[in-house]
């Protein structure tokens, strides 16, 4: 292994450290030494690659916005239902934060601003979901008279909702619960010649059951 696939591996071994703590115990009472001792290296390593806790942080903030740009990506690319899109999307991002610490930790490093930063990492989110329900707009795919800013509020709000509740409670993430919230919200939103047609439980075919 060269000298740079160490430091590499180093700083990404930092990351998921410094998520886990500020999981864990939070910003403040997260220390640099917790995150070296468990990334498994010298506090003088953790200085090489941050200058100081904000830096870690942001690090881990950067992450997590990488990883939900790319749950975002995925939804607008392709030419299928837009719809079906924006169900799947939300699922995959119920599935990384069940699933990756460093999006859980960057989210909420983000919404309560713990290093003084101001990314609006769930603002990047409504845009997505607004864009994908004019999408959705365009091709007909919406019930007659229903507008993308109506239901955009009511997705967004209950996603949010569940991401909050399950801080205490990881089922609340389980692809059940999103399931059931667009079996609700579908026959509303949905024009009726797509009704049966989208998929509530998300059509992504590498999708695991205990999501």
């Amino acid at each position: 292994m060269t000298k740079q696939d160490r430091a590499v591996r180093t700083r990404l071994a930092l990351i998921r450290s410094a998520a886990a703590q500020f999981e864990a115990h939070g910003y403040v009472r997260t220390g640099l030494a917790r995150i070296s001792a468990g990334a498994g290296v010298r506090s003088g390593a953790l200085h090489f690659h941050f200058a100081d806790k904000a830096a870690v942080a942001e690090a881990v903030e950067d992450a997590a916005a990488r990883a939900l740009r790319e749950a975002a990506v995925r939804g607008h690319g392709g030419d299928g239902c837009a719809l079906q899109r924006l169900v799947d999307v939300t699922h995959h991002v119920a599935r990384l934060l069940c699933a990756d610490i460093v999006v859980r930790a960057g989210l909420r490093l983000n919404v309560e601003g713990a290093a003084g930063r101001v990314r609006e990492l769930r603002r990047e989110r409504r845009e997505c979901v607004q864009g994908l329900l004019a999408e959705a707009e365009r091709r007909g795919e919406l019930a007659a008279g229903m507008t993308p800013q109506r239901p955009s509020v009511v997705v967004v709000t209950a996603t949010t909702g569940i991401e909050v509740l399950a801080r205490e409670d990881h089922d609340w993430l389980a692809r059940p619960s999103l399931t059931d919230l667009w079996r609700l919200l579908l026959p509303c939103l949905a024009a009726p010649r797509l009704a049966g047609a989208v998929d509530p439980a998300g059509s992504d075919p590498m999708r695991s059951d205990l999501a």
